[in-house]
């Protein structure tokens, strides 16, 4: 046996946690019977159109050989290429890919962006792996999938545990393949690569600007506001950042060591040098040590969950002192707890919204290789600002037009709209 499967521990599932395809799915049975989809469409919108299965075979370090499982499943390509992320952890699943996959449909036709959606992952310990192991993992990955990716195909994207370099090899090995440096096959990319200014922030700034436009519909002043972030990654750091410019006081936060509180809100400036340091949050001054239940339950304006899916069920909704929800990650709220919040009053800016910015401007890092030609910071974000906040008023429309959430009124356009599309296609036979 050798070093990796004698560290490799098996997950240990969780007894409590949705499934989420079936949790993606309960949403989009409730839009589709308030819009009337026909049945040969909804036959086609809910299943993916593609499902890859891949054993990935590489030699390790110590000589001896491993295969890993990987997958991509594309759920739609109606609206143009397939897009969606690449994710390395033990716990992935087909399922949980095919509803990553059919989020990304959705939240590029929420966008209005010509991509459908994707998801794919390798079924591994990253932590356990080095980094010559990941590269040879990932080109070996991407050449089993040759005939699946492709700039006006499938184009990947970092997701958890990859990142810019993930996104280099995956772009150099189809690249080898194709004889010719193809640039857009995968965003998320380094700059030297081709890739986009303001691709990191990109997540962050979109959940920041779905907040402000809810502060505008709610009358909500944010020089008087308070806000909760589960999760101080990319997205939650980003988001804490851009919320205290405007003026919002942030009491609360986590990473994955443990949270804190501070009922007069932190600097956060000088909360992410000091994560820069110390490589988390715990142990910052001036701040009270809190659990992540407790954290979920504080008094606030605003609560972002920013780190895991499941993080609100049916057990805690009810416990919430927040008056919006700002979905930062994929899948935080269970579909059980939906109707409790709505009942409470909370307003939800669903995933599927929230947190499209990252693929947003993945678009515009696909635009520019495409041109060969690209886009100052100040242009990237100000596209994005526009389109999320478009997106925003498009979904808070539809949400009152039908009396539904905003989750469901997002849904309702996505669906509508890729459907419409499917029509004027037709179905080649």
């Amino acid at each position: 046996m050798n070093s990796y499967m004698n560290q490799y521990k098996e997950p240990a599932p969780i007894l409590d946690k949705e499934n989420p395809f079936e949790s993606m799915m309960e949403r989009f049975e409730i839009a589709v019977k308030i819009i009337g989809l026909d049945q040969g469409l909804y036959n086609y919108l809910k299943a993916p159109v593609k499902q890859v299965i891949t054993s990935i075979p590489i030699t390790m370090d110590n000589g001896s050989l491993e295969v890993f499982e990987g997958y991509r499943v594309i759920h739609n390509e109606v609206l143009g290429p397939s897009k969606g992320g690449i994710r390395f952890a033990p716990d992935i699943s087909l399922d949980e890919m095919k509803a990553l996959a059919a989020w990304m449909t959705w939240k590029c036709a929420i966008v209005n962006i010509p991509f459908g959606g994707a998801k794919g992952g390798i079924k591994c310990d990253p932590s356990l792996l080095s980094n010559g192991e990941l590269e040879r993992l990932t080109r070996r990955f991407t050449s089993n999938l040759l005939d699946v990716f492709g700039p006006d195909r499938d184009i990947p994207a970092p997701d958890m545990n990859t990142n810019e370099q993930t996104m280099a090899w995956i772009m150099d090995t189809y690249s080898m393949h194709s004889k010719r440096t193809e640039t857009a096959v995968v965003t998320g990319k380094p700059l030297l690569l081709g890739g986009s200014l303001g691709r990191k922030e990109a997540t962050g700034r979109g959940v920041t600007s779905v907040i402000i436009g809810a502060f505008h519909k709610l009358g909500i002043n944010p020089n008087n506001a308070s806000a909760v972030i589960q999760g101080f990654g990319n997205v939650g750091s980003v988001t804490a950042l851009a919320l205290f410019e405007h003026g919002v006081k942030i009491v609360g936060l986590s990473d994955i060591n443990g949270a804190i509180y501070n009922s007069n809100g932190f600097n956060i400036p000088e909360l992410i040098e000091h994560v820069e340091r110390h490589k988390t949050l715990i142990d910052y001054q001036n701040a009270e040590p809190i659990t992540n239940e407790e954290l979920l339950e504080l008094q606030c304006d605003v609560l972002v969950p920013a780190a895991k899916e499941d993080q609100i069920t049916f057990k805690n909704a009810s416990k919430l002192k927040c008056k919006i929800i700002a979905e930062g990650a994929n899948g935080p709220t269970t579909a059980k707890a939906d109707p409790v919040l709505q009942s409470m009053g909370i307003l939800v800016i669903p995933d599927i919204l929230a947190n499209a910015g990252g693929v947003t401007v993945s678009y515009f890092e696909w635009v520019q290789d495409r041109m060969g030609y690209f886009w100052t910071l100040d242009r990237v974000n100000r596209r994005l600002d526009r389109m999320m906040h478009a997106a925003f008023v498009n979904v808070y429309k539809s949400a009152e037009k039908y009396n539904v959430s905003l989750r469901i009124g997002a849904y309702i356009i996505a669906i509508e709209k890729v459907a419409q599309t499917l029509k004027l296609r037709g179905i080649y036979a």
